[in-house]
């Protein structure tokens, strides 16, 4: 059956008024209703779930970051800073020289097989550090007690919260850095654990970043 060209004309302008419809509904209206309600409803999260300290963003509550010392010459990888919580590794999806940990343009799990000796070597290494790093003077870190969390990435890559295992770890180091008492500290982390979402969902967990910024202001005082 062939069209005559005023069918086809008159098919083509309903496809295009179709066309321009979705667009301004689908592209605009909606996009401008939904935003208007997560604004109202819900601003801060709309906004980022954003982080202040003394009037500045410092960050988000849903991204992790890294707490590092400057880089010294000639170092391509920062040391931590052990004055401060550290979050868990950032394997992500590796790194490149746009790509690197806690600044993912790609975000994501290794995916690599638990014995995979990429992974085993990974682990292996971390663990020693965690060990190496928060043994203080009389409390040496036993490899048993250390979560693994401090070891491995979350399967983003962009976890910005800790186990209370791996923060609890980290107290006598914390304190001993900032000439603090272990059980300052440990109240720190205490009023900074959150339980599981609604009493059965998820795990209790620490956001590092909020810790760091209360440890801080503890700290200044």
């Amino acid at each position: 059956m062939s069209s005559s060209p005023g069918n086809t004309g008159r098919l083509l302008w309903a496809a295009l008024r179709a066309l321009l419809v979705l667009t301004v509904v689908c592209g605009v209206v909606y996009p401008l209703v939904i935003t208007g309600i997560a604004q109202g409803l819900m601003p801060g999260r709309a906004d980022g779930s954003e982080i202040t300290a003394n009037g500045k963003v410092v960050g988000s509550e849903l991204i992790g970051q890294r707490f590092d010392l400057p880089l010294k010459d000639g170092q391509e990888t920062a040391d931590p800073d052990l004055a401060w919580f550290q979050p868990r590794p950032s394997d992500g999806l590796g790194t490149n020289t746009v790509n690197t940990q806690y600044e993912l343009l790609v975000s994501g799990a290794t995916n690599l097989a638990g014995d995979n000796p990429k992974l085993v070597d990974s682990v292996t290494a971390a663990k020693a550090a965690v060990v190496e790093d928060n043994s203080v003077p009389g409390h040496p870190v036993s490899p048993d007690d250390v979560p693994a969390d401090a070891v491995t990435s979350s399967g983003s890559g962009l976890d910005p919260d800790i186990s209370p295992q791996y923060a609890q770890l980290q107290i006598r180091r914390v304190a001993e850095r900032n000439h603090l008492g272990v059980d300052q500290v440990t109240k720190l982390v205490d009023d900074h654990t959150s339980g599981r979402i609604l009493g059965f969902i998820g795990e209790p967990r620490v956001n590092v970043l909020q810790l760091n910024i209360a440890l801080r202001k503890l700290v200044g005082r």
